[in-house]
């Protein structure tokens, strides 16, 4: 065991706290005491028997026998994680919730009413189908879910999203036929909205698949590459293709429909086109119902904590607007286009058409990453607030549940809407059972009520939409304040928007998710490289250029950081930033080792011809002092060679903190980087620092990550001669060990480095190098 001790004191700190309360002033000092740690040096090998390292491991036979046994507890425990409400519903406490859930149920599916038959609209189906996607899906996730306070059903997004693919696979054009009484050519609207229920039905079956067949899998974390900018920018963008894709519900028009790349543009043209042929009905319409829905909703804002319930603006609105349409007969006088027939009663379940599922594959994996991402980004916040957990993987199968079966009774792609989660909360919901309640309040308008609304104005639900995103629209706000606090972020933000409103939001969010991967890649290309200094009396180290008071360590050793993971792509990057910070040229050191190595080699097959002929001297003795001799000067040959031949960056600079030595000189090669299999985990903060004994080498490593040394031990980094007695628990223990070195043994050679990295041959003289890295390394 070294003798070392690693001593670290801090002297008493005191602060004040002084409070100002009405007049009286009062100060209050409290004081830290200090701490001093005296133990050994530790390294690896000690810190293992220290703790008793346990060296068995789970072979992945005994890994796969485990997860397949079965037995009573466990399945049970299965059957409970896989039907949520077997476990929660028998438990449910009726006087605590029961009231809370019924007045949120109610409120919740008035609230379903217009924004299903609004958001039908979006997905280019009839109002009626917006009502069936608010009652299956939300039956299905009252079994299978596990959040308590979203509200599943119809969300904007989703909708417009289902909207680009029925109408690029059921355009208008494959529907038109001859009227030989007008002599031109008209819709038929029949046969093309039922073609586009059979395709918004088939790519809701297929994302419901893709979603369970993820969840089945434990692939619930695929939303984390889902970052909260490109959520923000990506809902932001998709609000625009709303809004543009209801201009001519307000504006009485009938724009071409476009498709892919850059159809928001051309659609924008053309409504601009369109314009002068309004119907001035229809916009009248529009306007005085967005006026009075904003009025509305900030009589809400402004009553909110006086009202026990929100007032139902929209379900007024429909109402309001209905009566008046059926009254004035807005349709006949005023060329107003209205809703239409709405069937009453629900439909059969119809498996959808597998010819169509190779056309949608693509659009079904986007819906399903987009409706997961923003479900479960929702749901965490609230399960955060009201201290629950809610399973990621079970969320995912649930979703997918709710849009397969869904698909089946003709509904389209379905999530939690902001809106909604916000009045079922606000109104004292606390459970699964507000869900439930609220697809019982669609089930009886569906059933006896839906025929009612035939007269409503669509430039009324146009109305509502645009109302209801002005909470996306405000995420523009986002821009500066990422601004402030990360400018990459803010760099995808708006990266993502630019992609979605170019390519649609199918195609946008393969080129954001890809955009934002890159910002990751550039992030650990320009990495911030800095030298670490020494708090004063204390064992913690920060940079140099950040902070005045902090020490250099003793002349010779450099800490070396860089806050980025090091990999094949930065790993050049690497070395000339280290070479920069410590002044040195490794290329021509590099050089200089190889020069060094071939005369070494050349050197010894003489020394081994001279070996052959002194067997048949006889004076054995004296050419054995001769050889010895020999290698002597030879060393001292090489040595003067390397000291002409190496040249540093700054020699001033390294002569002036090294007064004891003029010179300085080291073999460096950081080429394994680039060709070794080892590859460490990432996401941790580890800091290596190498002291690795071969002949006149040493290297030192200090590691805060267990596993980091496994990965190097599975890999057969260790030797004979490379142990885990090289490798150090802290930075502080690997400097004073590189110190103890240079006391105990001025002439050895020594290279200190604590950093992610994995180099060769590393030699030093009187001087040592020490290196950290704020994460892992792959190298």
């Amino acid at each position: 065991m070294r003798n070392n001790r690693v001593k670290c004191s801090l002297p008493p700190l005191s602060f004040y706290i002084i409070l100002f309360s009405h007049q009286v002033l009062t100060m209050a000092e409290r004081r830290r005491p200090g701490y001093s740690i005296y133990r050994e040096i530790l390294d690896e090998e000690a810190v293992d028997v220290i703790a008793q390292k346990s060296e068995s491991k789970t072979s992945l036979c005994e890994k796969v026998k485990k997860s397949v046994r079965c037995s009573g507890p466990r399945a049970k425990r299965c059957l409970l994680e896989t039907i949520p409400i077997l476990s929660w519903l028998p438990r449910y406490p009726i006087r605590e919730n029961a009231l809370g859930d019924l007045i949120s149920g109610i409120s919740v599916g008035v609230m379903h009413l217009p924004q299903g038959m609004a958001y039908a609209l979006l997905a280019s189906v009839s109002p009626v189908f917006g009502l069936y996607s608010s009652f299956y899906p939300i039956l299905v996730y009252f079994i299978f879910g596990t959040s308590k306070h979203i509200s599943i059903g119809t969300y904007a997004v989703m909708s417009v999203m289902i909207g680009g693919v029925t109408e690029r696979l059921a355009p208008d054009s494959d529907f038109m036929n001859w009227d030989n009484v007008t002599n031109s050519s008209i819709i038929d609207t029949v046969s093309r909205d039922a073609q586009r229920v059979k395709v918004a039905a088939a790519v809701t079956f297929m994302s419901g698949l893709f979603q369970i067949l993820l969840g089945l899998v434990k692939f619930g974390f695929v939303v984390t590459y889902l970052s909260e900018p490109l959520v923000r920018g990506y809902t932001t963008a998709a609000a625009i293709h709303v809004i543009v894709s209801q201009l001519k519900y307000t504006f009485g028009i009938n724009p071409k429909r476009h498709s892919g790349p850059f159809s928001l543009i051309y659609t924008i043209l053309e409504v601009c086109y369109l314009v002068p042929q309004t119907n001035i009905g229809t916009l009248v319409v529009s306007i005085v119902t967005i006026i009075c829905l904003i009025l509305a909703k900030e009589l809400n804002a402004y009553l909110q904590k006086k009202l026990p319930v929100p007032i139902p603006v929209e379900l007024i609105a429909i109402i309001i607007a209905t009566v008046v349409s059926w009254q004035v007969n807005l349709e006949q006088k005023y060329g107003v286009d209205i809703v239409g027939v709405i069937p009453s009663g629900l439909q059969a379940p119809v498996f959808p058409e597998a010819s169509l599922f190779g056309q949608v594959i693509g659009d079904a994996f986007a819906l399903s990453v987009v409706g997961y991402g923003i479900l479960i980004s929702l749901g965490r916040i609230f399960a955060l607030k009201y201290g629950y957990r809610v399973d990621s993987n079970q969320e995912l199968i649930a979703l997918g549940l709710s849009n397969s079966i869904g698909g089946i009774f003709q509904c389209f792609a379905i999530s939690c809407s902001m809106s909604r989660t916000m009045v079922q909360e606000s109104t004292g919901g606390k459970t699964q059972v507000a869900g439930a309640l609220s697809a019982v309040v669609i089930l009886f308008i569906t059933l006896w009520i839906g025929s009612l609304f035939e007269d409503l104005p669509k430039a009324v639900l146009a109305a509502i939409i645009y109302v209801n995103l002005h909470g996306m629209m405000k995420q523009f706000m986002d821009i500066p304040a990422l601004w402030k606090k990360n400018r990459v972020d803010m760099l995808v933000w708006v990266g993502t928007l630019i992609l979605t409103i170019l390519f649609n939001p199918d195609m946008g969010l393969a080129a954001s998710i890809g955009f934002a991967m890159l910002t990751v890649i550039f992030r650990t290309q320009l990495p911030k490289y800095s030298l670490l200094g020494q708090v004063p009396d204390t064992d913690i180290y920060r940079p140099l250029e950040d902070y005045t008071q902090v020490w250099h360590i003793v002349p010779g050793i450099f800490i070396f950081r860089s806050s980025a993971t090091i990999y094949f792509a930065n790993a050049e990057m690497y070395q000339d930033a280290l070479g920069k910070k410590c002044g040195v040229d490794i290329t021509k050191l590099l050089s200089a080792k190889k020069k060094l190595e071939a005369k070494r080699k050349r050197h010894e097959k003489e020394e081994a011809k001279k070996a052959k002929k002194a067997k048949k001297n006889a004076d054995d003795m004296v050419r054995s002092q001769d050889s010895s001799l020999n290698l002597f000067f030879f060393f001292i040959e090489m040595l003067l060679y390397f000291l002409q031949t190496v040249q540093f960056h700054n020699p001033a600079s390294m002569s002036a903190s090294c007064p004891e030595w003029g010179f300085i000189f080291f073999f460096f090669s950081i080429s394994c980087l680039l060709h070794s299999p080892l590859c460490l985990p990432t996401g941790f903060n580890t800091r290596l620092c190498l002291h690795i004994h071969y002949s006149a080498v040493s290297v030192s490593v200090s590691l805060s990550l267990a596993g980091v040394v496994d990965n190097l031990q599975s890999s057969g980094f260790f030797n004979d001669k490379v142990t885990k007695s090289c490798l150090f628990t802290t930075i502080h223990d690997a400097v004073l060990f590189c110190q103890s070195t240079r006391t105990d043994c001025q002439d050895k050679v020594t290279y200190c480095l604590s950093s992610q990295t994995c180099t060769s041959t590393h030699i030093v003289h009187h001087r040592a190098f020490c290196c950290e890295s704020g994460r892992n390394l792959s190298c």
